[in-house]
């Protein structure tokens, strides 16, 4: 099983080790009446789909801002009645979501624009003092000390996948809060100070041609995975070879990244031809997590059109549960969507090739830059048939499986921030704009031979 599947399934061994101590959420959903003193959510009259969208968008958002972490302003990894997780564990690629999440607040005025901004020198200015290891951070820290919690035995160091989820957050914002104010001033450097302090270049183990996932002061690099595509990780690289301080060598993009067993594809799957990946293109958040900030419009290498590679993806993820070959209960043209998620016992990655009847609506929302009219649909059935079911505080939760007759009460907070980014993506290109405004991502993209309309 590939690294990052073998990473994220650990989450079942926390599942059953760390002691339950998030209290209970109230339910929010168009069903159900909520106390006076909560947003009202309950449906009078149907939602135009705009209004339908914006109100997903406001409600997630509620996730990264209400239940951010009351001292750090990090992202909880994940809540809600059902989470099994202690609330001071924080994600750092999470809480790179999240920072996302709070700039669309502000730019749609949900949020205050200096509210917005508090939070995220609250953060930076944690994460200036939290734990790192030759600046990367690890997957988990202590919301409230900044020590790393282990995400595994071995893995109690630097994971620069999800460092790099969290600088493409730290990139935006950076961007975003662009005035001449001491604040926004002193915000840029902040996090200019960490992203020229992060060694990327360090997880090449001493100049080889290869990219390694973690690095642990206690068990240096036994954890030993190699991040070769395709995957999530395409960020990683990007942002590995636009570092102005500790860059990675394009020889590492080409002779690692480019080189497996599963990064090149070429076949076809339900009439779809697919440029990179697993068969059936894998789990959604492939298509996602690198792209919440990299423009995929028009973006090419020698390997494939980054367009086409999503889209496909996604075409050929809503086809498989149209046709619906395992016979699931509920699948259609308007329920839809197989990725990484919570599920009835435990935690996988689910695809085309691991399909066990979980829809998760991260998957059909995240991807609206792509394929808007399924995602829309998709959206409208989760709400108008579901909401009683899986709309709640923080927008929908985690998953269901409705042969299994199983609905999650939680949330992750990986599954949250990307539906807020890519919709808003498709409603104005917001964070695209921002992390390809950053002239070092356009240095790094060139470095690694890139075309893309933001390359002059």
């Amino acid at each position: 099983m590939q690294a990052a599947f073998r990473k994220k399934l650990i989450i079942l061994l926390w599942t059953f080790t760390v002691p339950v101590i998030l209290t209970a959420q109230v339910n929010a959903n168009p069903k159900k009446a909520r106390n006076q003193e909560q947003v009202s959510t309950k449906i009078s009259k149907p939602l135009s789909d705009s209004a339908l969208v914006e109100l997903v968008e406001k409600q997630t958002l509620r996730y990264f801002w209400e239940f951010g972490h009351p001292v750090s302003g990090l992202a909880r990894e994940s809540g809600g009645p059902g989470s099994e997780h202690d609330k001071d564990i924080v994600t750092t690629g999470g809480s790179g979501f999240g920072i996302m999440a709070i700039i669309v607040g502000s730019e749609r005025k949900w949020i205050p624009r200096d509210s917005a901004l508090a939070r995220i020198r609250k953060i930076v200015n944690f994460l200036s003092k939290a734990n790192s290891y030759h600046g990367i951070f690890p997957h988990w820290m202590n919301g409230t000390t900044g020590v790393t919690i282990p995400f595994s035995r071995k893995d109690d160091g630097a994971d620069i996948v999800e460092t790099s989820y969290l600088f493409q957050g730290l990139l935006c914002a950076r961007q975003y809060f662009n005035q001449n104010t001491p604040k926004e001033n002193e915000l840029r450097d902040r996090i200019n100070w960490l992203w020229e302090g992060a060694e990327w270049n360090w997880h090449t183990r001493g100049g080889l041609d290869l990219l390694y996932w973690h690095w642990s002061p206690n068990n240096g690099w036994s954890m030993n995975f190699e991040i070769r595509g395709w995957n999530e990780c395409l960020i990683t690289y990007v942002l590995a070879a636009s570092s102005p301080t500790y860059p990675i060598s394009p020889n590492v993009y080409h002779n690692c990244w480019a080189v497996s067993n599963h990064f090149i594809n070429g076949g076809e799957y339900y009439g779809i031809r697919l440029p990179l990946g697993f068969a059936y293109g894998g789990p959604l958040f492939f298509s996602h997590y690198s792209f919440l900030g990299l423009d995929p419009h028009g973006l090419k290498d020698q390997y494939a059109d980054y367009w086409e590679q999503n889209y496909n993806h996604t075409l050929i993820n809503f086809k498989h549960c149209v046709i619906n070959p395992h016979h699931f209960k509920g699948y259609g043209e308007n329920c839809w969507g197989l990725t990484a998620s919570l599920t009835y016992d435990g935690y996988d990655a689910h695809s085309p090739t691991n399909d066990r009847g979980t829809i998760s609506p991260t998957a059909a929302l995240s991807a609206f830059p792509f394929a808007p009219n399924n995602s829309m649909n998709a959206l409208r059935h989760f709400y108008n048939e579901l909401g009683n079911r899986i709309w709640e505080d923080y927008g929908f939760t985690d998953a269901f499986n409705e042969t299994k007759n199983w609905f999650a009460d939680a949330y992750l907070a990986i599954d949250q921030g990307p539906q807020i980014v890519m919709i808003e993506n498709y409603r104005s290109g917001l964070l695209w704009k921002l992390f390809m405004s950053c002239p070092e991502v356009i240095n790094g993209l060139k470095r690694l031979g890139f075309q893309s309309p933001y390359i002059k």
